[in-house]
């Protein structure tokens, strides 16, 4: 598949994980600096890292990405953790919440005046990723959401790059509390438009303008298709471990090589 010409695009979104760094514990960096500032010495270009990432605050992805010198700034970050609290800030206002998820998304769901509780009752119950998930903590969600709690997912995507290899991501644990509560989950981060009608907006530009850099096909391609909007796959991520098809518009080995097309 041929590199297309974006030098007219005025937003480039890019995902996190898979495309800029891979892993968690121990990141390591896969590309960014180049087309970042590339795109910046252009005139009336802008950019915004869509991340699914719900187990880090917004403070925590920007330390990281500066690290490894990818010249971004907060407000240039738009997590699902931190539009998932925004979102149930906005709908429950002062509430309670049930966890499963991390650090990362309790203090951004805790920053927006929402309490938890290890309780049976809740307000809703705020699905992210959990690597200390435990059969109890599992049961309860789904308990909790059984006595009345809404169900919110900060995405439902299956995998995630882990290291060097994919694990298992926050859908299947979505599934497996929505399955045993009968209650359907709002999901906020990709492909859910959301994320994607928010990076518009604050860019003002519509969506023919736009491009998504990601590595997944059902959530960084699918969400830029049901938008209008161009998309690019790279094969850092999880596409090169074992997807042989593509929607996207392109395909590139690495993020950086983006920048001589723009």
């Amino acid at each position: 598949m041929k590199m297309i010409d974006l030098s007219r695009k005025k937003l480039f979104l890019f995902d996190l994980d898979g495309v800029l760094t891979a892993g968690k514990e121990s990141p390591v960096k896969l590309g960014g600096t180049k087309v970042i500032n590339k795109i910046r010495s252009k005139r009336g270009k802008r950019f915004f890292v869509l991340t699914n990432d719900s187990t880090d605050t917004v403070e925590t992805v920007l330390k990281r990405l500066r690290r490894f010198d990818i010249p971004v700034k907060y407000e240039e970050i738009l997590s699902s953790a931190k539009l998932t609290a925004q979102y149930v800030a906005k709908r429950h206002p002062g509430g309670t919440y049930f966890l499963v998820g991390e650090r990362g998304l309790e203090e951004e769901l805790d920053r927006e005046g929402l309490r938890r509780t290890r309780g049976t009752r809740a307000d809703v119950v705020v699905v992210g990723l959990d690597r200390w998930l435990t059969y109890n903590k599992l049961d309860r969600a789904a308990e909790v959401a059984r006595n009345g709690a809404s169900l919110v997912a900060c995405h439902y995507a299956r995998l995630y790059m882990f290291k060097d290899r994919v694990a298992m991501a926050v859908g299947p644990i979505v599934k497996a509390i929505e399955y045993a509560s009968d209650r359907k989950a709002v999901a906020i981060g990709k492909p859910s438009r959301l994320m994607f009608e928010l990076a518009l907006q604050q860019a003002g530009c519509e969506p023919g303008d736009a491009v998504m850099v990601g590595d997944q096909e059902e959530t960084d391609i699918l969400g830029a298709k049901r938008m209008g909007i161009t998309s690019i796959m790279v094969k850092t991520g999880v596409y090169s471990r074992g997807e042989t098809k593509t929607a996207a518009d392109a395909v590139v080995e690495t993020v950086d090589d983006l920048a001589a097309s723009i």
